[in-house]
């Protein structure tokens, strides 16, 4: 379906550690589905216009990230979310949720809203996610969430880079599935290193794992696939410091934030390898000096792997509103990235 004109797109602005969300309002055509899959899969086939109208240049950037709030298939949910980016579809985005939990509270969305804290349940495309959102009356703040079961896939995979030599990854699931290593192993430092360093050397192995690996989630459609790689300070071991972490997913899309899966994947490596304690919070940094605090609080299974519900702390902030307008003849108007 091309897009429908007039095309006039309202949306609201946020940020999680400085990690954009766009919340598309109004004037996307109806997502059709039973299930949150289903909608997922109608916009990719029938409305990926609209993804890339509000994701792309000239009204978003190669590094764009945005939310539509759909109705949710399970019950017990309070609404579902279809997760957007430069290259196309999340199975899961922490920073959005923990921006959601506001937004939706803040808008008038949820009925029953509790203090000093009210709980949300959100229906992600990896599964339902619980989050916590501080209000006091008057004001919402920080946010926490508990994921979808978490879990190592492949520890201590070795892999040919090609450009940067032989490699160590673990490979883990946090509501998408990540390659995980210290940015060490390519000689490049993951808070001094350039950006497009670091984006180089993740985006390379992304490309060379998802040739050759084959993933599968044993309980959820959709999730199958490896979302990005998470370069990493290599400080793994010491609960009590800060850790510097960047996660390049999507098609080279570098999150400024610690990256909320991401940082459920990374706590619950550190848990496998007996870094952390049950319950011991750690200090994840992103790129723009942002922090996340996270900790793993049940230890469960999901499928054959032992698997952890890990909980997720940070602060999403409002940025303002747009309106988006797009003229039936403007092309390049429709979207275009540079690289």
């Amino acid at each position: 379906m091309p897009l429908v004109f007039p095309v006039s797109i309202s949306t609201t602005e946020m940020h999680t550690g400085g990690e954009p969300l766009r919340i598309i309002e109004n004037g996307c055509p109806e997502i059709k589905g039973q299930t949150l899959l289903d909608k997922i899969n109608y916009m990719k086939s029938e409305l990926d216009d609209y993804r890339k109208l509000l994701m792309w240049e000239p009204r978003g950037h190669y590094d764009m990230y945005g939310a539509l709030l759909v109705s949710s298939d399970i019950e017990k949910c309070d609404f579902a979310s279809i997760f957007i980016h430069n290259e196309g579809y999340s199975t899961m985005c922490g920073h959005a949720v923990i921006a959601l939990g506001r937004y939706v509270i803040e808008k008038g969305l949820i009925k029953n809203v509790t203090v000093p804290e009210t709980q949300i349940n959100i229906q992600c495309p990896c599964g339902p996610v619980t989050a916590y959102v501080t209000y006091d009356g008057q004001n919402t703040g920080a946010v926490r969430f508990q994921s979808v079961p978490c879990f190592v896939f492949k520890p201590d995979l070795t892999v040919e880079v090609p450009g940067y030599g032989k490699i160590t990854v673990d490979i883990v699931y946090g509501g998408a599935f990540y390659a995980i290593l210290s940015a060490g192993q390519y000689g490049l430092d993951v808070r001094n290193s350039s950006v497009s360093e670091l984006r180089a050397a993740a985006g390379a192995t992304t490309d060379i794992l998802r040739a050759q690996l084959m993933l599968e989630h044993p309980e959820t459609d959709g999730v199958s696939f490896l979302y990005g790689t998470i370069l990493t300070d290599g400080n793994d071991g010491n609960a009590d410091e800060i850790t510097d972490t960047m996660c390049v997913f999507a098609e080279r899309e570098v999150d400024r934030s610690p990256c909320g899966s991401g940082t459920s994947a990374r706590i619950a490596l550190q848990y496998h390898k007996n870094k952390i304690k049950l319950n011991q919070p750690r200090t994840f940094r992103g790129p723009s000096g942002e922090i996340f605090i996270a900790k793993v609080v049940k230890e469960v299974s999901c499928g054959n792997h032992q698997a952890v519900v890990t909980e997720v702390k940070g602060q999403g902030y409002f940025c303002g509103n747009s309106t988006f307008t797009l003229e039936e003849n403007d092309t390049v108007g429709r979207g275009f990235l540079l690289k």
